[in-house]
């Protein structure tokens, strides 16, 4: 199945709650997922690279 058409059926409400799962809001992934945030670690990186997100630094030691 396509990824568009996986993404409308995650979309639609589970008959049972325990069927539900997090997407990433931006690309549709489903591993990799930061629930704070409510992306994936790859759209995390990238929105971090870019400063989008308030209050993340890249950490250096």
């Amino acid at each position: 199945m396509s990824r568009k058409g996986l993404i409308e059926r995650w979309k639609k409400k589970k008959r049972y709650k325990v069927r539900e799962y997090h997407r990433c809001e931006r690309c549709g992934r489903d591993s990799g997922y930061m629930r704070k945030f409510k992306i994936c670690r790859i759209c995390f990186r990238e929105l971090a690279h870019q400063g989008v997100l308030p209050g993340i630094r890249k950490a250096s030691w």
